[in-house]
C-alpha cells in the first residue's frame, strides 16, 4: 500500500457530537485526537485524515476476518492433534497402559472439534472445506434419488416438501429423454428458494447441500409425493435423509488398550492431514485477500500527520482532562475483530 501527500484541507474543528467517536479504522479516531490536541496546545487543528477506510470494501473486510478465524481454530486444532499424536506414539513405543493423560487430550480436542463453526466464524464445514462470506453447508444424501432411479419413467411430476412450512413445498417435473445433467438442473432450480442446493455425485446419486442451521429441519422433513411411477402417489412420502460424515470424528477414538490407542493414533495421524491441509488452503485464501485489500486500500491523506503523532504524544503524557480526550478519541470502536483483521494484512 503506497501513502501519498495530497494537498491538505481546511478542518472545522473539533466535534462534539456522537461522529468524533467514530470507528478508530476509518481515521476519524485519529482526527478527533489530532483535534483535541490542537485544542488542548491553542494551535489551529491539523489537517484531518481522510476517512479512507470507512470505504473500504466491506465484504473484503469480511473475508480477511473470517479467514482469520478459521486460521485460528485450524493451527489450535492441529497443535492440539500433535500433541495427542507424540502422546501415543510415545505409549505405543512403551506398550504404556492408559495414565489419563491420552484421555484428557482428546477430550480436549473433542471439545475444540465441537467449536468449530463458532470459531470459525461458520466459514468451515465438517469436511473443512472453507467458505468465505458464505454460512458453512451440510451435504447429505437421500434414499431413492439416484440418477438411474430418476432417469427411467414416463412423465412424472414430483411435490417435494424440504423442511417446515409452506415454503418447503416445491415441484419437480420429470420426463423421458432428460440428461442427468438436466435433472439434476431442475432439481437445484425447484429447491434452491427452499436453501437447498442439488449436484451430481460421483456414483451417479444425487447430493444436497443446506446451510448448517437449516440442517436439522430440512433432516427432519424431506418427503416425496409422485404419481405412482418412481414415487408412490397418495400423501407425502417420508425419505431417509444421511449426513455427509465429518472430516474428523474424535468420538469414536478410544485409549483403554494397545489396540484402541493403535487405532486411535492412525485416525488422529488422518485427522492431522486434513487440518494441515485445510490451514494450508485457508492461508492462501487469507493471503489472497489481504492482496486485494492492499490493492484496494483507499490512499490516505498525511499532510500534516508527523505534526499530528508529535501534538497527541505531547498531550498523552500530561495528565488532565485534555489527555483524556485525546486518548479516548483514538480507542473509541476498537475491538478483537478489528484487530485481527488489521493484523491479517501482516
Amino acid at each position: 500500500m503506497q501513502i501519498v501527500q495530497r494537498p491538505a484541507t481546511a478542518t472545522t474543528g473539533l466535534a462534539t457530537d456522537s461522529s468524533a467517536s467514530a470507528n478508530p479504522l476509518d481515521g476519524s479516531g485519529v482526527a478527533g485526537a489530532a483535534d483535541g490536541a490542537a485544542a488542548a496546545t491553542g494551535a489551529a487543528p491539523s489537517a484531518p485524515l481522510r476517512r479512507g477506510l470507512s470505504n473500504w470494501d466491506q465484504p473484503l473486510q469480511n473475508d480477511i476476518s473470517g479467514a482469520q478465524q478459521a486460521v485460528d481454530f485450524l493451527e489450535q486444532s492441529a497443535a492440539q492433534l500433535r500433541a495427542l499424536k507424540t502422546d501415543l506414539s510415545a505409549k505405543l513405543a512403551a506398550r504404556q497402559l492408559r495414565d489419563g493423560q491420552a484421555e484428557q487430550r482428546v477430550r480436549q480436542f473433542a471439545d475444540t472439534w465441537r467449536t468449530r463453526r463458532e470459531a470459525s466464524g461458520g466459514t468451515l464445514d465438517a469436511r473443512l472445506n472453507f467458505a468465505s462470506g458464505e454460512p458453512s453447508s451440510q451435504r447429505f444424501s437421500v434414499r431413492g434419488m439416484t440418477l438411474q432411479n430418476l432417469r427411467n419413467g414416463a412423465r412424472e411430476t414430483l411435490a417435494v416438501a424440504v423442511g417446515s412450512g409452506a415454503q418447503g413445498l416445491r415441484s419437480v417435473h420429470l420426463s423421458p429423454g432428460l440428461s442427468d445433467e438436466e435433472i439434476v438442473g431442475r432439481f437445484d432450480s425447484a429447491l434452491a428458494p427452499a436453501g437447498v442446493r442439488v449436484a451430481a455425485g460421483q456414483d451417479g446419486e444425487l447430493v444436497f447441500s443446506t446451510s448448517e442451521d437449516s440442517w436439522p429441519a430440512v433432516r427432519d422433513v424431506f418427503a416425496v409425493q409422485g404419481s405412482g411411477v418412481r414415487f408412490p402417489t397418495g400423501q407425502l412420502n417420508r425419505l431417509k435423509t444421511e449426513a455427509e460424515a465429518p472430516v474428523v470424528m474424535p468420538e469414536g477414538w478410544g485409549t483403554a488398550d494397545i489396540e484402541g490407542m493403535r487405532a486411535t493414533l492412525q485416525q488422529v495421524t488422518q485427522a492431522l492431514a486434513h487440518v494441515e491441509a485445510a490451514l494450508a488452503k485457508v492461508r492462501l485464501e487469507l493471503a489472497s485477500a489481504a492482496q486485494r485489500a492492499d490493492s484496494a486500500m483507499p490512499q490516505l491523506e498525511t499532510a500534516g500527520v508527523e505534526d499530528l503523532a508529535d501534538r497527541f504524544a505531547g498531550i498523552a503524557q500530561e495528565p488532565g482532562y485534555q489527555s483524556l480526550l485525546a486518548l479516548t478519541s483514538a480507542l473509541v470502536g476498537i475491538n478483537r475483530e478489528r484487530v485481527v483483521s488489521l493484523l491479517g494484512l501482516r
